[in-house]
């Protein structure tokens, strides 16, 4: 068995000045940990008949410890998936106004509960809710950190220990394993289920709407579509039972899109405006999604149900922080001043013409000396637009193990999230921002470089 005597002290190893540059690097404690850490497992091993290594060995494994326990784990990545809204790599990608106001808020102080023209304290609030009002023609606004909150948040204020209408077709499951269901049980609401999964008639609300019930919810069907023999009332009738019953209608739309996405060449989704325009008391919908700013839960509406929603206690456990208020704000702003197609990524996206993708792609060919540009669809992802796709042209290549090279392709420094499809590897430029093509195309030929044997 090899002598234990021989191992220095963690003391000896820290004398030595490559460990000085640990500290340098790491700081004291933690470089201590990681050479007792050597320490130990060198022990470890040794017991099972390896030699035990050197100091050289012994701070190697210390600088390696000290690097894997200080690397994030998030990190930014390239999206050649063709997926635009992908919720596994973070939804929507920012324009540079609304990175630059996130930065500037988080680089100071700023004016989140102050009110420079009194000099008291002010209400966060009021943050992005005049914008709000201005772009939807809703009376007031909540922003809190995300739908699912907004939600939850709404139906406690509103319809606590309260029975709450809602279809059977809209009892959704979204991402997560997150159920409809499950959050309007946690608000207290009483789930109140009319019509079945295909058949929901206008009838069914009323019979619900005969006993006292809190109010009217739908729920946008984000990630799945009901088509064959399927019936469901127009909002406008189901707002007029509501309203005829003296509840409120309460429209999650989820995605909440301010524009027409009919423009683009896919099927319309119901717009915030329109919900509101339709009698909806209460909107709420995500600012992450088809809205393309930072993570935030939006809530807009009849000003006397937002003053009940804001005063609840639950409204301060999910309320939005410096820097998403002044993130969404400036992503709202490209919308008041009609330029979001230009300056809002996934909008740009959308927007992008099947020949300026082609003409990418084969950019890509002649760059990397192989692979072809194919036709293909793009997908808006997210939880919008369910079963929607966008004419696209991908670089395909041909490589022995598709699976491997994926792999490969998030390995690298800047990781590659592609797509395979009939045994090839497809990146699509829908989804690769301009300025990180150079990353791309680096990445793509060191994977290819390094393919040998697959």
């Amino acid at each position: 068995m090899t002598d234990l005597r021989s191992l220095p002290s963690v003391e000896q190893l820290l004398q030595t000045s490559r460990a000085a540059d640990l500290v340098a690097a790491f700081g004291r404690p933690l470089t201590v940990d990681a050479v007792r850490t050597a320490l130990d497992r060198a022990r470890a091993a040794a017991s099972g008949g390896i030699p035990l290594p050197g100091r050289d060995g012994l701070l190697d494994l210390a600088a390696d410890l000290l690097a894997t326990w200080t690397h994030p784990t998030l990190v930014g990545v390239i999206n050649a998936s063709g997926v635009i809204l992908h919720t596994n790599l973070g939804r929507a990608p920012l324009s540079p106004a609304t990175i630059a106001a996130m930065e500037a808020a988080s680089r100071g102080y700023s004016n989140l509960e102050f009110d420079l023209v009194s000099g008291k304290r002010g209400s966060r609030l009021i943050h992005a809710e005049t914008i709000l009002q201005r772009l939807t023609g809703a009376e007031a606004a909540v922003v809190v950190n995300n739908n699912a909150a907004a939600v939850l948040l709404v139906l406690s204020a509103l319809a606590a220990r309260k029975r709450v209408v809602i279809a059977r077709s809209q009892l959704v499951e979204i991402g997560g394993g997150f159920r409809i269901p499950d959050v309007m049980k946690q608000s207290g609401a009483k789930l109140v289920e009319v019509g079945t999964t295909n058949k929901v008639r206008l009838r069914d609300y009323e019979e619900a709407l005969a006993e006292t019930a809190g109010l009217v919810m739908r729920a946008h069907r984000s990630n799945f579509q009901i088509i064959g023999f399927t019936e469901e009332p127009g909002i406008e009738a189901v707002t007029a039972a509501a309203h005829q019953a003296g509840v409120p209608f309460v429209d999650d739309l989820g995605s909440g899109t301010l524009l027409d996405t009919a423009r683009y060449g896919m099927a319309h989704e119901w717009t915030v405006q329109e919900s509101l325009s339709a009698g909806a008391d209460v909107v709420t919908f995500s600012g992450d999604k088809l809205l393309g700013g930072p993570q935030a839960g939006i809530i807009v509406g009849r000003a006397d149900l937002l003053a009940r929603v804001k005063k609840h206690p639950l409204a301060r456990a999910v309320r939005a922080d410096k820097i998403r208020l002044a993130g969404l704000s400036a992503t709202l702003l490209h919308y008041l001043k009609a330029e979001a197609e230009g300056e809002v990524p996934i909008w740009r996206m959308i927007a992008a013409k099947p020949e300026e993708l082609k003409r990418r792609a084969g950019t890509w060919v002649k760059e990397l000396g192989q692979g072809e540009v194919v036709p293909g669809e793009s997908t808006v992802g997210g939880g919008s637009l369910p079963g929607e796709t966008l004419p696209t042209f991908t670089l395909a290549l041909e490589v022995r193990s598709p699976d491997k090279f994926l792999a490969a392709l998030r390995k690298l420094d800047t990781p590659v999230i592609a797509r395979t499809e009939n045994d090839r590897v497809l990146l699509d430029p829908r989804t690769v921002l301009p300025e990180q093509e150079k990353t791309l195309l680096a990445g793509l030929r060191k994977a290819l470089r390094e393919r040998t044997g697959w």
